[in-house]
């Protein structure tokens, strides 16, 4: 699963790399993120068309669940089973696709020793350039009875990279494939994109356990560990 991700990037880069009309004020309010955690309202892309970012809050509450805890949100979505649960074939019907901006991500590497602490890792591309998550979008009743617009991050079977740490991975989507994502094809063609993202093309280290705590939210979360 992916629980934690970066946004570090300037607004700029993203405005680059996606083509994206970013208002002022966004750029002016931008702080960089270095422990996104669930719940919490993420920059996100769902018009193809306007192509303009959107925040919604991380965490899909579905239609089915009655009880409307933090702790029954679906922060990722199986690419494998994407088309055969009912609540997100309907989505995917209707189009409620997103790009999730990131440049970077964590996953915790289980110890050979029972007892010992998961080791967190952080993920990254190579050439540091942001990229997207692929997710799906939904409007969500809150446990406040209000609305709000929310998503979840699709995952996918690790690449080698990946697999040394854990056994899924977040799809990584970038410029060309994630315009792709969002625009409106047949199934089978969109099904193609969710794939490992190409190790060759991301590095990973060992990171200290400070980004444990959600409300670490410092850049001393992506230094690497020290021995």
């Amino acid at each position: 699963m992916c629980g934690r991700f970066t946004i570090i990037s300037d607004p700029v880069a993203f405005q680059l790399e996606f083509d994206l009309p970013i208002e002022e004020s966004v750029k002016q309010n931008w702080k960089p993120r270095y422990n996104v955690t669930p719940t919490q309202l993420i920059p996100v892309v769902d018009n193809p068309q306007e192509r303009k970012l959107d925040l919604m809050q991380w965490g899909l509450l579905p239609i089915w669940v009655k009880d409307k805890k933090d702790s029954f949100r679906l922060i990722n979505v199986r690419s494998e089973t994407i088309l055969e649960k009912t609540s997100f074939r309907r989505l995917m019907q209707k189009g409620q696709r997103c790009l999730i901006m990131a440049d970077g991500f964590y996953e915790w590497q289980a110890s050979s020793q029972a007892k010992e602490p998961k080791t967190p890792f952080y993920f990254h591309l190579k050439n540091n350039k942001p990229f997207a998550f692929a997710g799906l979008w939904d409007i969500s009743s809150l446990p406040d009875g209000q609305t709000a617009k929310t998503c979840a991050i699709i995952t996918c079977a690790p690449n080698n990279l990946v697999s040394t740490v854990h056994n899924r991975m977040p799809v990584i989507l970038n410029a060309e494939t994630g315009w792709e994502w969002l625009n409106n094809q047949p199934d089978p063609q969109l099904l193609a994109l969710l794939k490992p993202f190409p190790e060759s093309e991301m590095e990973a280290y060992p990171v200290s356990p400070l980004v444990n705590n959600p409300a670490s939210d410092l850049p001393e979360c992506i230094l690497p560990a020290k021995n």
